[in-house]
C-alpha cells in the first residue's frame, strides 16, 4: 500500500500518507461540482469539503491507532484512499477485550466529531431541520456532521474489514476459540455482502462495489487467521531452507549473478567472519547491475539494515516479520551463526505439505 503513496504529514508520531488514487477522487469531485454551472467557486468548495471529510477520516483512524498504543501495539502508518482510510497496526491484540476497544475507538471518535459539529452549528447559526440535512444537502458543517454519523454507522456493519466485523469477532472470541470466532464473523460478513450485491443490482450499482469490498475483506481476514493458527507452535527450524548460498562483502556482483543463475535462491545473506552483515536482494542486484555492471562490489549494494529470525522462533513470528518489513527473505540464525533462510514461499509450501499430510491421516482414520 505504501507504493504509490506520498507522505502528507505526521500525527502523534504516525505517518499519514495519501495514495495516488486519492488525487483521482479530488479531480472527480472538482469536475462534478464545476460542470453544472461552470463555477470555479463550486469546484473549490467541493474539494474543500472532501479534504475536511478526510481530516475526519484521519481522526477516525487515529482513534484506532492511539487506543492500540495503550496496549503496546504500534501503528506503521495511516493511508488515505478514495474509499476511506487504513491504519496499519503491527498486529491485532491477542486479548479479545483489547481488540474490542481498539475496534470501537474509531466509530467513537466519529460520533464525538459529529457531536462537536452539532454543538458548533447549534451555537453559531442554529440547527437546520433534520429533514433538510444529508450528506449532499445543507450547510458545510451540517453536511460534515452527517458524514461523520454515516462514517460511524457504516463502520459498525458487522462485516470485515469494517470495525463492526472486528467488534463481532472480539465478542464471539470471549466464548469461542479465536479461529472459530473469525470464521463465524467472516461468514456473516459474506452473507451481508451477498445481500448488498443483490440489492445493488436493482437499486444503486455502488452497493455492488461495497459488496465486493466486504466479501474480499472477510475472505482475507479468515485466511490470515487460519494461517496464523496453522503456524502457531511450529519452530522456524521445521520449515527453513537449509541449503543456502552466501556471499561476502568482497564478492563482485558477477559472483551474485552466477549464484542466481545456478539455483532458485533470490536473496543472499552476506557473511563476514561467520556473521551475517547484510542481505543482497534480487531487486537491489538488478538495480546495481544497471549502474555498476558485474564489477561492482556486494558491500556497496547490500542492505545493512535488515531483519533476522532465530531458528527457535515460531513460524508465526517469522511470517509477521516478513510482512512487517515487506521483504521476501529472512536470514535464520542460531547463536549468532547463519543456519538457514525463511521466505513466504517456503512457509506456504510447508502449509501445503502439512495440509496434505493431515488429509492423508484423516483418510486412514
Amino acid at each position: 500500500m505504501r507504493s504509490w503513496s506520498w507522505k502528507v504529514g505526521e500525527v502523534a508520531g504516525i505517518g499519514v500518507y495519501m495514495h495516488a488514487t486519492f488525487l483521482l477522487l479530488i479531480g472527480w469531485v472538482a469536475l462534478s461540482n464545476w460542470l453544472p454551472g461552470r463555477s470555479l467557486q463550486a469546484a473549490v468548495a467541493g474539494v474543500v469539503f472532501v479534504l475536511a471529510l478526510f481530516v475526519c477520516v484521519v481522526l477516525h483512524e487515529l482513534g484506532h491507532a492511539l487506543t492500540a498504543r495503550r496496549y503496546d501495539i504500534k501503528t506503521r502508518d495511516i493511508t488515505l484512499l478514495p474509499i476511506g482510510g487504513v491504519a496499519r497496526l503491527e498486529r491485532m491484540p491477542d486479548d479479545p477485550r483489547q481488540e474490542l476497544w481498539v475496534a470501537l475507538a474509531g466509530p467513537a471518535v466519529s460520533l464525538a466529531t459529529a457531536a462537536g459539529l452539532f454543538l458548533v452549528v447549534l451555537l453559531t447559526a442554529g440547527l437546520e431541520p433534520l429533514t433538510q440535512l444529508s450528506v449532499a444537502a445543507g450547510s458545510f458543517l451540517g453536511r460534515l456532521m452527517m458524514v461523520n454519523l454515516f462514517l460511524a454507522l457504516f463502520n459498525m456493519i458487522p462485516a470485515f474489514p469494517m470495525d463492526g466485523g472486528r467488534v463481532l469477532r472480539s465478542l464471539l472470541a470471549l466464548r469461542l476459540e479465536y479461529t472459530q470466532a473469525t470464521q463465524l464473523a467472516a461468514s456473516l460478513g459474506q452473507a451481508i455482502a451477498f445481500l448488498f450485491g443483490l440489492l445493488g443490482l436493482f437499486t444503486n450499482p455502488f452497493l455492488v462495489f461495497i459488496a465486493l469490498f466486504v466479501w474480499l475483506g472477510a475472505q482475507q481476514e479468515a485466511g490470515m487467521v487460519q494461517m496464523k493458527s496453522a503456524l502457531g507452535g511450529i519452530p522456524v527450524s521445521k520449515a527453513m531452507l537449509t541449503y543456502v548460498q552466501t556471499l561476502t562483502p568482497q564478492d563482485t556482483l558477477g559472483r551474485a549473478v552466477e549464484s542466481i543463475l545456478a539455483g532458485s535462491q533470490q536473496d543472499f545473506p552476506v557473511v563476514d567472519d561467520s556473521r551475517v552483515v547484510g542481505v543482497l536482494t534480487r531487486r537491489d542486484l538488478m538495480v546495481a547491475l544497471a549502474r555498476f555492471g558485474q564489477e561492482g562490489l556486494v558491500s556497496d549494494v547490500m542492505q545493512r539494515d535488515f531483519q533476522v529470525v532465530d531458528s527457535s522462533d515460531m513460524l508465526e513470528t517469522a511470517s509477521m516479520r516478513l510482512q512487517e518489513c515487506g521483504c521476501h527473505t529472512l536470514p535464520v540464525t542460531h547463536g549468532g551463526q547463519l543456519v538457514g533462510l525463511v521466505t513466504m514461499d517456503n512457509v506456504g509450501e510447508f502449509l501445503m505439505i502439512q495440509s496434505a499430510l493431515a488429509s492423508a491421516q484423516r483418510a486412514r482414520a
